[in-house]
């Protein structure tokens, strides 16, 4: 299984990225998809993660309302669609993939819980 994350860069306060993962080795109906990031000098964070079998999202508190995640089937491809950025959402963002479905609030947002990840990109907010 390989994860490819792409998609960071320099942005503005104020403006948006979309972040991508594209997923190959095998099939993913049975997996839930996160993005985590990992700011500078700070342990690695859960931000949203999708069930790619139903496309259920999950989300923490933080990027509600201004990060969407998504998935395309035929791509096999997770986004992350971030807008309104801000400074404190400079971090390298990380796509990773979930064996055996959603599972709880807890197991959702740990790293731990994940079983595949991707290489990372880096976000960066300033003006």
């Amino acid at each position: 299984v390989q994860l490819q994350a792409s998609g960071g860069g320099l942005v503005q306060p104020g403006g948006y990225l979309r972040l991508s993962c594209a997923a190959s080795g095998r099939t993913f109906s049975g997996y839930l998809m996160g993005w985590f990031r990992q700011a500078a000098g700070k342990e690695r964070e859960f931000v949203a993660a999708i069930m790619w079998a139903n496309s259920k999202t999950y989300n923490t508190e933080s990027v509600k309302g201004r990060f969407t995640i998504s998935r395309d089937n035929a791509k096999n491809t997770v986004y992350l669609q971030m807008n309104s950025l801000n400074a404190e959402d400079t971090a390298v963002y990380y796509c990773a993939g979930k064996i055996g479905g959603a599972g709880s609030w807890y197991e959702r947002k740990m790293p731990g819980s994940y079983h595949y990840w991707g290489q990372g990109t880096l976000v960066t907010v300033s003006s």
